[in-house]
């Protein structure tokens, strides 16, 4: 039970990413230090009430070839259901 409670509270205090605001006439550098700044931890956030968690994988393969991969299993899916 304490565990859980840790958790809850440890979830309650992350950035939710929807309030991230970040001038985009800065140079690249210091946009990406704002973010991070105003993250916190770039690999654990909120989205809502949604708790976004990043790893990456030994694999080689990039978040757009799985994405692209998924989107592809989809339309066979949906050409499959007639739709």
């Amino acid at each position: 039970m304490q565990t859980e409670t840790a958790i809850h509270n440890s979830n309650d205090s992350l950035a939710d990413i929807r309030d991230i605001t970040v001038d985009k006439e800065l140079p690249r550098e210091e946009r990406i230090a704002e973010f991070v700044r105003q993250i916190k931890n770039p690999y654990r956030f909120r989205c809502g009430r949604f708790i976004v968690k990043v790893s990456f994988a030994g694999n080689g393969v990039t978040l757009e070839d799985c994405i692209r991969g998924i989107f592809s299993a989809m339309k066979g899916v949906f050409l499959y259901a007639g739709l």
